[in-house]
């Protein structure tokens, strides 16, 4: 190999850990031309993944060999391919430790919220990636934070935290996903377990989402957990459109928010008593 194509390949080492995948785009626009490219991948430098997408080998045994993690494949177009693109939902919720009753059998499922490339759908995984647009914040970024996965552990200086919705945000998300594509009794428990979150950055991120129907769902959660984050909430301030909605067919109409749910998340009427007879 000659020397342009030596002194070029040194500062892609030094820039993409091992196990971490990049794209031609990437690769080309540090120079890296598409005869470098087949030369890096027949020394063994590269590894070809789909047309067009490429892995840094890692050692044999470490978490990144096999090129298979989620968080690996989410911090390379975050960190390095610089995609706007975040973890959210149910997958954020589950990172944060709270989604224990989530994607109970089946095969592993993570939600990848944003702007990803077209390649990603090609991607041969055991985990399945669904990926989903921005759309229930438009631009708004806010509740969007860094968490540690530990993915970078297999190479000690490659520690990057992933950029993942915070709790508020994500199970505004997951409401959302309600009811095709989300459980109400897996959310129902999951919402039991809330009892830490930030009634600051609930108001901000309820103003800021577009879905009338997530804003319902979310108050008749809130609601029937009693959280002490609730009473910080203040509902007069909260557009909840107007007129009924019905997600399904099989639901009853919520008495405060007017939007369908099962009966189990409808409140629970007081007994009358002897005088009210």
């Amino acid at each position: 190999m000659n020397p342009p194509r030596t002194q070029r390949l040194k500062p892609l080492l030094d820039t993409v850990p091992p196990g971490f995948v990049v794209d031609t785009r990437w690769l080309t626009a540090r120079g890296i031309d598409p005869k470098s490219i087949h030369d890096y991948v027949a020394r063994g430098w590269l590894e070809r993944l789909v047309r067009g997408v490429y892995r840094r080998p890692a050692p044999q045994g470490t978490p990144a060999d096999g090129g298979d993690s989620w968080a690996i494949l989410l911090l390379s177009l975050q960190r390095l391919m610089n995609y706007a693109v975040h973890l959210g939902g149910e997958s954020a919720l589950d990172l944060a430790g709270h989604a224990h009753y989530l994607n109970l059998g089946g095969a592993p499922r993570v939600r990848f919220y944003g702007d990803v490339p077209s390649w990603l759908r090609r991607l041969p995984t055991s985990t399945e990636i669904v990926v989903r647009r921005c759309a229930l914040f438009g631009d708004d970024s806010v509740g969007i934070e860094e968490f540690d996965t530990g993915a970078g552990a297999m190479v000690d200086v490659w520690r990057w935290p992933v950029w993942a919705s915070s709790p508020e945000r994500a199970i505004l998300e997951a409401l959302d996903e309600l009811p095709r594509h989300a459980s109400f009794d897996n959310l129902d428990k999951v919402f039991e377990g809330l009892v830490s979150l930030r009634p600051r950055r609930l108001t901000t991120l309820l103003g800021a989402c577009r879905s009338v129907k997530v804003r319902r769902l979310f108050f008749v959660f809130a609601d029937r957990h009693g959280h002490a984050w609730r009473e910080h909430l203040d509902a007069s301030g909260i557009d909840f459109g107007s007129g009924p909605r019905a997600l399904f067919d099989s639901g009853r109409f919520h008495p405060d928010y007017r939007i369908s749910v099962p009966e189990t998340l409808l409140p629970v009427q007081p007994r009358p008593t002897e005088g009210d007879a």
